[in-house]
């Protein structure tokens, strides 16, 4: 190969590319002109194109227009290029992609995909590189050229999510890449908002107007998902949460359905433990009687250093059950995860066609929707609860929590269950379906499947808060209308108290009378007695037992790891009478340095802000904000809003919990209400930066403008790409 053509190969390989050429330009050209965006009064695409290719053409260069940074971003992390932005710091995480993301084998799966997905894929690659052929003001960080084949590093999301259970600091510390982490100190740090998200469908019978509604309220990182419509001549017509870069709808509904996903507690990745001997400069490992060789793969890493960019290569080992993570006590342990881009690539892009319960289900026979729930609701009727996809079967005399031993060949996976053998629920008697990533034995009521008919790794979760509250509203009424459901979503009781303050009440009421804490306290204990644990901006209790929580949370969190419970139970039923007197105290010092008195309400602690579109927020108490009213979802606020204090500020401001929420009802037609969290676009320039922040706020969900007719009067733009 000449000097000229390998130079040109790797570019192409590596993101970049020449400056395109004149019929390469034209080609994008005569696409663009088949395709309109019309822009609406949020500033929301609703995107048409004459085949699904031109729509996903569309799509992806109105989220580019959108927000090209955050597009840029989710592509780095999944193809394990972060470093080439980031410097050497991201070294790890690109390693973790990198065992389970080879750019060589996507190239082939592309090459070997149908012929109507290769289409989509050649169309997104366009989109992009028009974007940015069209934009030459727009700078990437790294990837100046897409590639058709890049579409497969980001496919489905679930292999982004299971990939997390790779611990960073233990990885970076086998591969030398760094140091293992120091374990924390108990009670080190502030609590984690809990992840996850809130999935509702109300069947014709418990509706109104006897139609099914569905409820989609994503817990995730604000600004992580773009909202948009996408329409073609064959069929396509989706409405939704798209995360940034990818050409289907993850969570939304079309004319007919709609579908919710949730974070599953299902067990489907799996840890072995191998029993390597080294023999000078090979590796074996013991697998029944025989001793394997580990295979090793160098893996060249870039990252951006001060002097330029630079490499790193490292090499990597596995087993046939996957890549070597970390050692273990002298094990190394590999894990085995669903790793199927093509066809999670698939199952993503025809679940946003599925327009009945019967299409739906079909879809979920490629196994790849990997770690979530699905709720779902369409026109005919139907609600169903469809858990997990991705299930292996295993031998229950292991404990599967846990590394298993590598070498016994009894801990192989066993094939998949179907989709039938999942603690699924379809049209329950109660006439409601929630999930809020608690476990599946609860989705219905007394319709639920029942945890004994199941294998233990079906489900690894336990019912959390927003559960009890969930099933509280969901089993309340029979005459659900849209406003209704959104009122029972946004309810604002906290049940996770009605276990935790008795015990502080209990042990506040336990105190001598010449203790000190009992004076100090007793004007705070009296504001939570009176409360009736449900949060408002006004509320001055809300604020209190905020601290107090967090603070029970941080002193709790490690004990209760090591009894296996609960932290909930923990500090309900094991917690020291001191401990939980001694956190009050704190939280009301806490509250008293940072703004003054404990009696602060709640809205002036707890806050939005939006004033750039950097990935990591700045945040500054000098700037302005708005009060959110609903809390962290850790005490089964079914709203969730995770907030805490940030370098600089004493104010709290949220980064993650409702993003995207929507309500839908089906029928004849569709109906629908839709809120995003700040704004649709990333430009703090752009009048649809923060537009939607004080509607999110308050819960006060705008109409989605779903048919041409009800954009008529909304429309604030309509163009071809490019124009």
């Amino acid at each position: 190969m000449s000097p000229r053509l390998f130079a040109l190969a790797a570019l192409c390989l590596l993101g970049a590319r020449p400056a395109n050429d004149a019929s390469e330009r034209a080609r994008w050209a005569d696409r663009a002109a088949k395709v309109t965006i019309t822009r609406d009064d949020w500033g929301i695409a609703h995107v048409n194109g004459p085949t699904d290719a031109d729509a996903v053409f569309g799509m992806i260069y109105a989220q580019a227009e959108d927000d090209f940074n955050r597009i840029e971003v989710n592509y780095l992390n999944a193809m394990g290029r972060l470093a080439e932005a980031e410097g050497e710091s991201a070294l790890p995480r690109d390693l973790r992609m990198r065992l389970f993301i080879d750019t060589t084998d996507l190239v082939k799966q592309y090459a070997a995909a149908p012929a109507w997905l290769k289409a989509l894929m050649d169309a997104w690659a366009d989109g992009l590189n028009f974007y940015l052929a069209s934009h030459p003001a727009v700078k990437p960080r790294v990837l100046a050229h897409w590639a058709p084949w890049m579409a497969l590093s980001f496919s489905e999301g679930s292999i982004g999510g299971d990939i997390e259970h790779v611990d960073l600091g233990h990885l970076a510390a086998f591969y030398g890449l760094g140091s293992a982490p120091k374990a924390a100190p108990r009670g080190d740090g502030p609590p984690d908002e809990p992840g996850g998200s809130n999935g509702f469908a109300i069947a014709p019978a418990n509706s109104a107007s006897k139609h099914a509604l569905l409820w989609i309220n994503p817990h995730t990182s604000f600004f992580f998902r773009s909202e948009l419509q996408v329409t073609s001549g064959e069929g396509l017509n989706a409405y939704g949460a798209a995360t940034w870069g990818q050409f289907f709808i993850y969570q939304g509904f079309n004319e007919k359905a709609g579908w919710m996903h949730t974070t599953s507690g299902v067990d489907g990745i799996d840890e072995y433990a191998e029993s390597v001997t080294r023999k000078g400069a090979s590796v074996t490992y013991r697998y029944g009687a025989e001793e394997r060789p580990v295979t090793s793969q160098p893996v060249t890493l870039r990252y951006q250093a001060a002097d330029g960019m630079r490499t790193r290569t490292v090499t990597v080992y596995r087993t046939h059950h996957g890549p070597v993570i970390r050692d273990e006590k002298g094990k190394w342990i590999s894990i085995r995860i669903m790793n199927e881009p093509l066809k999670a690539l698939q199952q993503s892009f025809l679940r946003i066609k599925a327009r009945n319960l019967a299409e739906f289900r079909k879809t979920m026979e490629f196994h790849t929707n990997s770690s979530n729930n699905t709720v779902f609701a369409d026109a005919d009727g139907n609600i169903a609860f469809f858990h997990a996809n991705f299930i292996p079967k295993r031998d229950l005399a292991f404990d599967w929590r846990r590394p298993v031993d590598g070498s016994n060949p009894a801990t192989e996976w066993k094939g998949i269950h179907t989709v039938d053998e999942s603690p699924n629920m379809i049209n329950p008697s109660t006439g409601w379906i929630q999930n809020t990533n608690n476990w599946p034995f609860s989705v219905s009521g007394t319709a639920s499947p029942k945890k004994d008919a199941f294998p233990p790794y079906m489900e690894m979760g336990v019912e959390n808060p927003r559960g009890v509250h969930a099933i509280k509203v969901l089993s309340a009424r029979k005459d659900f209308t849209p406003q209704k459901l959104i009122d029972a979503a946004f309810d604002s009781e906290l049940p996770a108290f009605a276990q935790l303050l008795p015990p502080l009440f209990a042990a506040y009421d336990q105190l001598p009378a010449n203790d000190p804490l009992r004076k100090k306290l007793a004007e705070p204990i009296a504001t939570l007695r009176s409360w009736d644990r449900r949060w408002a901006v006004n509320s001055i209790a809300t604020s209190l037992a905020e601290f107090w929580g967090d603070e029970m949370w941080t002193r709790t969190r490690s004990d209760a790891d090591s009894e296996e419970m609960t932290v909930y139970d923990f500090i309900a039923t094991k917690s020291a009478p001191a401990t939980r007197v001694a956190a009050l105290a704190t939280a009301v010092d806490q509250l008293t340095a940072n703004f003054g008195s404990w009696k602060t309400p709640w809205g002036e602690i707890n806050r939005f802000q939006r004033l750039t579109d950097d990935i990591v927020h700045p945040f500054d108490d000098a700037k302005p904000s708005i009060p959110v009213p609903f809390t962290s979802s850790r005490w089964g606020s079914l709203a969730s809003f995770g907030a805490r204090a940030w370098p600089g500020t004493k104010k709290w401001y949220g980064v993650s919990g409702n993003s995207f929420v929507a309500v839908v009802e089906f029928g004849d037609s569709v109906k629908a209400r839709a809120v995003t969290a700040g704004g649709e676009n990333g430009n703090p320039a752009s009048k649809h930066f923060n537009d939607q922040a004080q509607r999110y706020a308050s819960g006060a969900l705008r109409d989605v403008y779903f048919y041409p007719s009800q954009l008529k009067g909304h429309t604030e733009r309509s163009y071809h790409p490019g124009k």
